[in-house]
């Protein structure tokens, strides 16, 4: 339905989108993600035709854009812009009534207040009609100008940042609602910058950075590209969300350069707090073996670390023991955040191994004595990575 081949555009000199190609079909919800001054803005104002490309081509139903005019463009795609400022003091009614201008003609004025209403209807602005569109809150205007965009009736919508301006109640109403247009068989191609809704409500993402689409797909392999890392410039770990089911992606902070490896017996909540500091710290951390499913390991899948899993409710195998004790002595300390048996096997089979036994109580990191090899006592995060810091450093 929206489809770009090789697009190149420039803007006073400057290369703004360079050799972008893409299409988003009807059923179908894309999110354009990227860094500020990606060129989001600029690549939906080419699909609107507001911009002319300086190389390749764009469509709508298979129609060049530039061949359209402004009602027939706006027949098939309809904008949300970010920019939501009404020049006058319209009803918001009479904004929405707007949408339907594309559909008339000087001498063919039908009453559409029906479409308009409905429009409203839909998101949650009928109440609002009778007031001047200067007068509402920035979410309220937002919500208007889908509304009137909704009137339109066009197969396709854009949307520059449509979550922008609402509170987190109405950005969730306003992209289930794109997502109901869309079963219904309209095509939505949406710049979000809030990469969490983007992979919760859309079926494809698409990356662009420097002017260039650097990745695209589903939303978990594109979050965990490389690409988009290195496009935020930032480190990045991707988990599910265990309400949605959806993919979330976590900015990590920047991390010491320590050196030492440390590995975590036992998981829970105890292995989640030892794993954390350990790995904010800036210390290699292996973790295992710990239960398939328990907090700790998927904490420890999220950042990426070497990890030794069971199947919950069993005993490792010899084969598992044998990987979890060869992480172990390979470490420069051992911490073991609980008591179970699974912990203690690995534990008392690396005494020459210097450790700390750590639990999680109320009151933060708590440690117990330990049998087997030199033993630290701590009774909080930072008296942990204390003791770390400087058994490594001997």
């Amino acid at each position: 339905m929206i489809r770009l081949d090789d697009v190149d555009l420039s803007l006073a000199g400057t290369d703004v989108l360079d050799g972008v190609s893409l299409s988003v079909e009807r059923g179908e919800f894309v999110a354009l993600v990227g860094p500020n001054g990606a060129g989001k803005t600029t690549l939906l104002r080419a699909i609107q035709g507001i911009l002319d490309p300086d190389a390749g081509r764009v469509t709508l139903d298979g129609e060049r854009v530039s061949d359209l005019s402004a009602s027939a463009a706006s027949r098939r795609v309809a904008t949300v812009p970010q920019d939501t400022h009404v020049g006058f003091s319209f009803t918001a009614e009479q904004v929405v009534e707007m949408g339907r201008t594309p559909h008339r003609s000087r001498f063919d004025w039908t009453d559409d207040t029906g479409t308009v209403r409905a429009a409203m209807y839909r998101t949650e602005t009928l109440a609002l009609r009778d007031r001047a569109v200067d007068s509402l809150s920035g979410g309220e205007r937002q919500r208007v100008i889908l509304a009137r965009a909704l009137a339109q009736e066009p197969n396709g919508l854009l949307l520059d940042e449509p979550t922008a301006n609402l509170d987190i109640n109405h950005q969730i109403q306003v992209l289930e609602l794109v997502s109901d247009l869309v079963r219904e068989g309209r095509a939505a191609f949406a710049a979000i910058h809030d990469l969490d809704l983007a992979a919760r409500f859309c079926d494809r993402l698409l990356l662009l950075s420097d002017g260039r689409v650097r990745a695209r797909g589903p939303p978990g392999r594109v979050l965990a590209d490389p690409a988009l890392a290195d496009a935020f410039d930032t480190e990045t770990a991707v988990s599910r969300d265990r309400i949605t089911g959806t993919h979330r992606i976590t900015a990590l902070p920047d991390r010491p350069d320590r050196s030492g490896q440390v590995h975590v017996v036992g998981g829970g909540a105890s292995g989640v707090a030892a794993v954390r500091a350990l790995w904010r710290a800036g210390y290699e951390v292996t973790l295992g073996p710990v239960p398939e499913g328990d907090v700790a390991a998927s904490l420890a899948a999220d950042l990426g670390l070497r990890t030794v899993t069971v199947p919950a409710f069993e005993q490792p195998a010899d084969t598992e023991r044998a990987a979890a004790r060869d992480l172990a002595r390979a470490a420069d300390i051992l911490v073991v955040a609980d008591h179970d048996t699974t912990a203690g096997v690995v534990a008392d089979r690396a005494d020459e191994v210097p450790r700390v036994r750590a639990n999680f109580g109320d009151s933060g990191l708590r440690r117990t004595a330990g049998d087997g090899g030199e033993t630290r006592v701590v009774e909080s995060e930072a008296d942990l990575l204390t003791a770390v810091d400087t058994q490594i450093s001997n």
